[in-house]
């Protein structure tokens, strides 16, 4: 974005597992997509996939060696977001820590976001 805010940040964890994912892919990726999409029992739920390039209007965030390209639908729902990785004795994923997020369904699928207001967000940068 031109507005001189990051969409998107990326932990060190987050960042070693999505290059790790690029290592093991069978064709040759720039970097990882995210975006938002309806569905779910709390109204969205986050989405990933390879980006072999960046898409028309993409946001593109180059954070601590990797590219992750944001859905041009999504960028008003991940503003100020801080993409993780966890791992626990269960489970190993990816965890979407977003100040727009205003609640999740129980199984962790799914999740309530309001869109950021990006006029409040410059008054505060």
């Amino acid at each position: 974005m031109s507005s001189g805010f990051k969409v998107m940040s990326l932990t060190d964890a987050a960042a070693g597992r999505i290059k790790a994912i690029i290592a093991d892919a069978d064709r040759p990726i720039a970097g990882l997509r995210v975006g938002v999409k309806n569905g779910g029992c709390a109204g969205m739920s986050y989405t990933m996939e390879y980006a072999e390039a960046r898409k028309p209007g993409e946001d593109m965030i180059e954070d601590k060696g990797v590219t992750v390209f944001i859905d041009p639908k999504a960028v008003l729902f991940l503003l100020g977001t801080e993409m993780d990785f966890q791992t626990n004795k269960l489970s190993a994923q990816f965890v979407f820590n977003n100040p727009n997020q205003t609640s999740a369904c129980g199984c962790g699928e799914s999740v309530a976001i309001t869109p950021a207001n990006p006029e409040a967000l410059r008054a505060t940068a």
